[in-house]
């Protein structure tokens, strides 16, 4: 690896899936603005995620519409038939 181009800035980060409410813990860069207290006692910062592999239809083998945003809903308007 080249030195000098990797973060430095590494720490554990709590990741939440928004659509099921389940967590994870891993290192990361991301900046948070929010702490969550996790499984051991210590605080974390925490990360919001809209969908993770915990809840992408790709890996549960569910198919279920997780539309935060309205994204089916202006699909299906730009492109139904008129």
């Amino acid at each position: 690896m080249r030195p000098e181009i990797h973060p430095k800035n590494y720490r554990l980060v709590v990741f939440r899936d928004m659509s099921n409410n389940e967590s994870f813990m891993t290192r990361s860069t991301v900046e948070t603005k929010e702490t969550v207290k996790w499984e051991d006692g210590n605080e974390y910062p925490l990360y919001k995620l809209e969908i993770s592999n915990l809840s992408h239809p790709f890996f549960t083998g569910k198919m279920n519409f997780v539309d935060t945003a309205g994204r089916i809903d202006k699909f299906n308007k730009r492109y139904a038939k008129k």
